[in-house]
């Protein structure tokens, strides 16, 4: 199979890696323009572009795929060299643009898209996110046809995953990242077989993983403790669960959710609480212990090492 790739983050290098190692020809990637990153903001290159490169496979950055749009050459720049690749199948994971109806129609078996959730739950562009957020005991992959909608093309295959009680966006990533280029591989024969069975996706139980915003970050110490502890875990490794504690603004990287009896009378967010060397911080529903913290500038420590370093006093508020 000749092979287009269209990804830009590390969730599609692990999908590039496994199609070029499984044999397929790749002719070309198409990834996002290098973006500023890190704390001197120099470009750097894609996780995708970064392997493309290792594999000596051509690489195409348009800053957008619309012939009619504020880029037109550096669309038709990638027309051609998607026609001159001759591909029977382009595969998409997390690209991050827009696919018009000319991309979607160029490959002979069309677009396979990688989607990180069991499809029709967590359309969008944060789904793992979203689902440890939302508490979901499961998700997985769900290898789709594309069409011009928001992630509503038909299902091709699909995979689950458990969502374990610790599991944050980062571990459930690479997880996820691992079985959903696993399946492409398995799609891809199919496909070259014309053994692949689209199903369209039901009507029922469509919900949609909207785009992780920094301003997302502070913590609400009026909500139960489980749903911040699962904020924190989705938040892990960006943007981080945030708030502020005695004059330092910190980020909560882990935290465990204790009971409290009805009644208590503690405010949300008093810390209530440092024996056994973890701050307790009363929520609008039950407390959180924090095990884990991290100081801006500095490194992740357990809930005993700040405290050991910044000591805190019970009855303070947590902002």
């Amino acid at each position: 199979m000749r092979v287009a790739f269209a990804g830009t983050p590390e969730f599609a290098r692990a999908a590039l890696a496994r199609i070029h190692a499984a044999g397929h020809d790749v002719p070309l990637v198409l990834t996002q323009p290098d973006r500023p990153a890190g704390r001197g903001m120099k470009l750097q290159a894609s996780p995708v572009k970064q392997l493309a490169l290792d594999l000596g496979v051509p690489v195409a950055q348009p800053m957008s795929l619309r012939l009619d749009g504020k880029y037109p050459a550096e669309a038709a720049a990638a027309q051609a060299a998607l026609l001159a690749a001759q591909i029977d199948v382009m595969v998409v994971a997390a690209y991050g643009l827009i696919l018009p109806a000319w991309v979607l129609e160029l490959p002979r078996l069309g677009c396979l898209n990688i989607h990180a959730s069991l499809l029709p739950r967590w359309r969008g562009a944060a789904p793992i996110h979203r689902a440890i957020e939302a508490g979901d005991t499961q998700t997985g992959i769900t290898l789709m046809q594309m069409d011009q909608g928001l992630d509503t093309g038909a299902m091709l295959l699909t995979a689950v995953e458990p969502i374990g009680p610790a599991d944050t966006t980062a571990s459930l990533h690479d997880r996820l990242a691992v079985l959903g280029a696993e399946l492409v591989l398995q799609a891809l024969d199919a496909a070259a077989a014309g053994t692949l069975q689209p199903v369209v996706q039901p009507l029922e139980g469509v919900t949609y993983a909207h785009k992780i915003d920094k301003r997302e970050a502070p913590i609400d110490w009026s909500l139960p403790a489980a749903v911040i502890e699962r904020r924190v875990r989705a938040f892990d490794p960006f943007p981080g669960a945030t708030f502020s504690l005695g004059g330092d603004t910190l980020k909560l990287w882990s935290a465990q959710v204790v009971d409290l009896p009805a009644g208590h009378g503690h405010a949300a967010g008093e810390v209530i609480s440092t024996e056994g060397g973890t701050p307790l911080v009363a929520c609008g529903e039950g407390a959180l212990a924090l095990t884990q913290l991290q100081r801006a500038g500095g490194k992740r420590l357990s809930g005993r090492d700040y405290l050991q370093a910044r000591p805190v006093v019970v009855g303070v508020r947590a902002g």
